[in-house]
């Protein structure tokens, strides 16, 4: 028996199981698109955007990639507030370590480089 998500879906599969019926569990992957708003919390007078974060969510992480996936050609940039605060209590994953995984230039709050403010 394959693992479950939950008990509910592993008494399900029992039920089905016991009662004759033919499923499959999760076989089928389906895309899907949710539309949202991004308000960027600043923009400097050269274009660049940055984006402050404390505790960095992961609906803020997966926002941030869409956001970066549908608009290319902004430069967006990570403020953290502690950088090497790791993803979750068992993530070896730090907040630097994502944003330089998936392209993002960032800062801790206390040293953004002054070199970001300066005209492109």
């Amino acid at each position: 028996m394959p693992a479950y998500r939950s008990r509910l879906e592993e008494k399900l599969a029992r039920w089905f199981e016991l009662n004759g019926h033919q499923f499959e569990y999760e076989t089928l992957k389906l895309n899907y698109t949710l539309s949202a708003n991004y308000y960027p919390d600043f923009i400097l007078p050269n274009g660049v955007i940055l984006e402050a974060k404390g505790y960095f969510k992961p609906e803020d992480r997966r926002k941030m990639l869409a956001v970066k996936k549908q608009h290319p050609d902004l430069d967006i940039r990570l403020v953290f507030q502690a950088p090497y605060n790791t993803l979750t209590k068992t993530s070896k994953t730090t907040y630097a370590m994502w944003a330089d995984k998936n392209g993002f230039l960032w800062a801790p709050s206390h040293a953004i480089p002054l070199d970001w403010f300066d005209e492109k």
